[in-house]
């Protein structure tokens, strides 16, 4: 069954206009990474997030990080992880293949919904770092 022309034109509108704002998005994450300090580059890690109730669970893989060089912050919308891993070290000589682990600055934004928020469990483990909050919106 043919679909009549002037669907047909709406739904392709429809795609243009989607393609449109996905390119719109990428130049404008583009240019904010021009715009952000030159220091050092940046990774972001990536976390999964659970909720029940009142209680949220935040697993961030940060693979090479030692506990002692994470930083947590708790605020009233989200969490703000931190953490540095030193770069591997190669004997002299030595021709890297390939380098897929990030090593550097990590930071992870994590947005919750407004409310008062309590860090009631952290641990690091096998290259996870496990959080649990309490509390929520206000």
């Amino acid at each position: 069954m043919a679909m009549n022309t002037p669907r047909r034109h709406s739904w392709m509108w429809a795609d243009a206009c989607a393609l449109l704002d996905q390119a719109e998005a990428r130049h404008r994450h583009f240019f904010e990474l021009l715009a952000a300090p030159a220091a050092s580059p940046t990774w972001e890690p990536p976390a999964n997030i659970f909720s029940l109730d009142t209680d949220w669970w935040v697993e961030v893989a940060l693979p090479g990080v030692r506990s002692d060089d994470v930083r947590i912050q708790v605020g009233a919308t989200g969490l703000l992880i931190e953490a540095t891993v030193a770069p591997p070290e190669f004997s002299r000589g030595v021709n890297v293949v390939r380098l897929e682990i990030p090593y550097g600055r990590m930071r992870r934004r994590v947005d919750l919904p407004p409310g008062s928020y309590v860090l009631r469990e952290r641990r690091l483990e096998n290259g996870y770092l496990f959080l649990r909050l309490s509390g929520g919106a206000s």
